[in-house]
């Protein structure tokens, strides 16, 4: 079976060969064409929905892909990350104040209803929105495969043991392998930090007492910590953002992997993938390959998204429901 690429507008689009060769592992239960008679005008729905919120603001192309990350490593891609109520995920530590695109799920979800109501699941359309975030950035396109089912339950403690940026490389991987990914997946994921933004909270304990010497993380570009110690001083506003990749702040494209080898990865979970000692036979040539090569990323990252939309979800004939609304369990 050959592998295929078609090249429009600068993007790339992965056939659906190519998918099935590099993805084998994909549930069989979860197929593209799932919605083709019931809600024939999906696709279209969900993108035009996801182009209106990025004109408004570019940033929430990085917001609907962490929010679909945190989705499925909870639970599966199962939509329990939009729930509201008093065990909510967004109540996490690492969603509170943070997971953003709610209202965004909302809007595409009504005009979803619009067309086919009680059709589409919540899960689906985040996922969807996640991957048509990645494309309207520069990045990749592919066929998502369709059919997942919403959960009813939401699972805050499980949230609270997301892979967090302040963890060890072989606590990181040990999250993913937990969830059936590997260590391709650790870094082919990681790349969606080359768009985005990051508070000082998860990063500052960089720049001043790294090791609790005083020191600052001695990975750290210097010129990039400078400006990092003048945007998150000590004593500032936790909350202050600054960019995953500077270079192209809202482009989805191979450069925070080319960041990594100059020192200038934002959080420590980003530059531990090439500067850290087990890195060295785990992650680092993988980084290497990914800067010199924006297409193999773009693949990689690809296969990586369908894996993990296949994450234990609740699929048809499954325990689960398609909800009215993304954040409550139907009557």
């Amino acid at each position: 079976m050959k592998t295929q690429t078609k090249v429009m507008g600068g993007h790339v689009i992965l056939t659906v060969f190519t998918l099935c060769m590099l993805c084998s592992g994909v549930r069989a239960q979860l197929s593209p064409d799932i919605y083709a008679k019931s809600c024939p005008n999906l696709m279209q729905i969900v993108r035009k929905q996801v182009m209106v919120a990025l004109k408004a603001e570019m940033r929430m192309a990085a917001s609907l892909i962490r929010l679909h990350f945190h989705d499925c490593f909870v639970n599966g891609c199962d939509a329990s990350v939009l729930l509201d109520g008093t065990d909510s995920e967004k109540l996490a530590i690492p969603n509170v104040n943070s997971a953003r695109g709610f209202e965004v799920v909302d809007t595409i979800k009504d005009a979803v209803e619009n067309a086919c109501p009680g059709v589409v699941s919540c899960a689906d359309i985040l996922t969807l929105a996640a991957r048509d975030s990645v494309f309207l950035s520069g990045g990749p396109q592919w066929r998502v495969a369709l059919g997942r089912k919403d959960g009813l339950v939401a699972n805050q403690s499980s949230a609270n043991n997301l892979p967090s940026p302040f963890e060890p490389l072989d606590a990181i991987i040990a999250k993913f392998v937990a969830v059936g990914l590997n260590v391709s997946d650790v870094v082919a994921l990681s790349g969606a930090h080359t768009f985005g933004q990051a508070k000082c909270d998860v990063f500052s304990n960089r720049l001043f007492n790294f090791t609790g010497a005083g020191t600052p993380d001695a990975t750290l570009e210097s010129t990039l910590l400078s400006n990092l110690q003048t945007v998150c001083p000590v004593g500032g506003n936790g909350n202050q953002t600054a960019p995953l990749d500077r270079n192209s702040t809202d482009a989805f494209d191979n450069n925070y992997f080319k960041n990594l080898l100059e020192g200038k990865g934002l959080l420590s979970s980003d530059q531990i993938l090439f500067s850290s000692d087990l890195a060295v036979n785990t992650t680092k040539r993988l980084v290497e390959a990914y800067s010199r090569s924006q297409y193999l990323f773009f693949r990689d990252f690809t296969c990586s998204m369908i894996r993990m939309g296949g994450i234990t979800n609740l699929v048809n004939g499954s325990s689960g429901e398609v909800r009215k609304n993304c954040r409550v369990i139907n009557n």
